[in-house]
């Protein structure tokens, strides 16, 4: 039995922005020395954008009106210095800012996979998959807009703003403060504007998440699609889900095309009136042409950069919505990791002792008060009813879940006082579902603390697998690439890929989770009697759904509704008459067995 899996988590939609934004500047501050320098680089360019306004007027009154031979030699000099400054400045702010954006995308993502890594098994079975996909690609995306983008559009023009309103305060004063009237109104309208797009930035994150959730389901169950007839189906939902995120794109883009427009609308009226203004006769009189022109156009350059930065809080909300979105994973807890407890020769003895475990606490519990022992070098199978808590077992076992209640003893010690890490280290998995690797034959047997292993024990792994069979048969033998999920191969090959893994870890404790449910009969002879060899040794729990496998165990534990209702040997469990000769009747026997029983 495994916990539900739940809906798409709810956003923190009671962080404040501050808090969120102020832990992402954090992750800016590692590159500050690059940041300093794309700062330099920004007012070198602001300072060169004032500079060619403030030329304009002795370009008209003294080059143009007056003719004065200096100006006009020295004009076009100081027109190509002041360019290729801004020239420079601009590249060092465009590229340290990118430099710095891009690395704190990399970090980001660098610890969300590593917390993925570390995450409990429970976590990922409330979540679906495509909420994990969207948040480590689009949602850290859309942080990088407001850790460094929205960083470098409010200090770029910000220096814009303030070179420019000086180059406008040497003009003229009264104009200048005439000007400065349109702010509180602006600031008004962002305020509203910027919490409105948080709301629409946190849909859109959801929405992305739900299409990508979607998405894996179809790709992963494409062949029940089609057999099901199930295409129009998920058409449909997935059509209804794809208009969602265009209608909350749509909202976002309204939003945001209103805010510019009055701030466009705005900045309009004012220059109206300053242009009124500036024409009376006691304006006219203290302004020369060059000198209007030079305040309009230094005006005029200040509307973009407000523009800009009325903008700049679309960026920040959807930027903190996402970033809530990332921490919210990033201060999850990691999975427990036990005690300090060294852990020597592992002899293998394990006692389940009044083992409970409710996934939620308002359910029946998947195991209750559940207590056997295996002894080092015996074969415990573990049967039931489907949703009876065998695999349950199997991932307490494992560390995959915590109990509730009671405990597991490995040799005496209680399994969470030992590091989870070197515990795991005495386990070897096949679990009913294959995972293999877009790897190599080679790289999914010999997967992760094994890759040190030689050519010459892989090989062997796999042939007490069975599995040389068909390997020798691919294209470049253990250098095959098997493609993602080890598609190239069928699910009997998949799974002797899995048993091999297994083998080749050579532990003390050995778990199998149906391990030999996608074998045929024939498959399955050969794999068993490789186990048979490997578990002489081993301390074996394995979660049986044939005849064969339950036969030859040690010990037999019967599970009914999470609860030990039987525990003996097969033929002493056949001859109680209860619930595991009920299982045996109705259907729990190879098919080739039950077929000869009806002959």
């Amino acid at each position: 039995m495994t916990p539900g899996a739940a809906g798409p988590p709810e956003p923190r939609d009671g962080a404040a922005t501050w808090p969120i934004y102020r832990r992402l500047l954090g992750y800016t501050g590692r590159y500050l020395p690059i940041f300093f320098l794309a700062l330099g680089g920004m007012i070198v360019d602001a300072a060169a954008t004032a500079g060619f306004a403030a030329m304009l007027e002795p370009i008209l009154d003294e080059a143009l009106l007056a003719r004065d031979p200096d100006v006009i030699a020295t004009l076009p000099l100081l027109l190509v210095a002041l360019f290729v400054c801004r020239g420079i400045g601009s590249f060092v702010a465009e590229y340290g800012m990118a430099t710095a954006g891009r690395s704190v995308i990399r970090d980001l993502r660098r610890e969300l996979f590593e917390r993925y890594l570390v995450l409990p098994a429970a976590y990922y079975d409330r979540h679906p998959p495509g909420r994990f996909i969207a948040r480590l690609t689009y949602n850290i995306e859309q942080v990088a807009e407001a850790s460094t983008s929205a960083i470098t559009v409010t200090c770029r023009d910000f220096f814009y703003i303030v070179f420019l309103l000086l180059v406008m305060f040497l003009q003229s004063v009264t104009l200048t403060v005439a000007s400065l009237l349109i702010g509180p109104g602006l600031a008004l309208l962002i305020f509203y504007v910027s919490r409105r797009f948080r709301r629409l930035s946190r849909k859109i994150q959801r929405s992305v998440g739900d299409v990508s959730h979607r998405t894996a389901e179809i790709v992963t169950g494409h062949r029940e699609v089609k057999i099901y007839g199930a295409r129009a189906s998920e058409q449909g939902v997935f059509d209804d889900l794809n208009e969602d995120n265009r209608r909350q794109h749509l909202k976002l883009v309204a939003t945001k095309a209103a805010s510019t427009s009055l701030t466009q609308l705005a900045a309009g009226g004012a220059l109206a009136g300053i242009v009124f203004v500036a024409t009376r006769d006691a304006m006219l009189e203290t302004m020369t042409p060059g000198s209007f022109v030079t305040f309009m156009t230094a005006m005029l350059g200040i509307l973009p950069s407000l523009k800009r930065l009325t903008n700049v809080h679309v960026m920040i909300q959807k930027g903190v919505a996402a970033a809530d979105s990332v921490f919210e994973v990033l201060d999850q807890p990691a999975e427990q990791g036990g005690g300090s407890e060294p852990i020597g020769s592992v002899r293998g003895e394990l006692a389940f002792d009044g083992l409970t475990l409710r996934y939620d606490s308002d359910a029946a519990p998947a195991l209750d008060d559940v207590s056997f022992t295996a002894q080092p070098g015996t074969v415990t199978a573990v049967v039931g009813r489907s949703g009876s808590g065998k695999t349950s077992l199997v991932s307490l076992l494992a560390r995959f879940y915590e109990p509730t209640a009671g405990r597991i003893l490995l040799d005496g010690h209680a399994i969470d006082s030992f590091d989870l890490e070197a515990y795991r280290r005495q386990l070897a998995w096949v679990g009913q579902d294959v995972v293999l690797f877009d790897d190599t034959v080679a790289g999914n047997v010999a997967f992760g603390a094994l890759a040190g292993a030689s050519e010459a024990d892989i090989t062997a792994a796999l042939g007490a697998a069975g599995a040389m069979e068909f390997v020798e048969r691919l294209p470049a033998g253990l250098g095959t690439r098997l493609g993602e999920g080890g598609a190239q191969l069928s699910g009997g090959q998949r799974q002797r890929i899995a048993i091999a893994r297994a083998m080749l870890r050579d532990a003390p404790i050995l778990l199998l989770d149906e391990a030999t449910s996608a074998l045929d009969t024939a498959a399955e002879r050969v794999v068993q009697e490789a186990l048979a060899r490997v578990m002489k040794s081993k301390t074996t729990i394995v979660v049986a759904h044939r005849l064969s496998t339950v036969e030859s165990a040690d010990q037999v534990i019967v599970l009914d509704e999470g609860r030990v209702v039987e525990q003996g040997k097969h033929a002493q469990l056949l001859d109680q008459g209860g619930v595991y000769a009920t299982l045996y009747r109705t259907g729990f026997r190879d098919p080739a067995d039950r077929a000869k029983d009806r002959g």
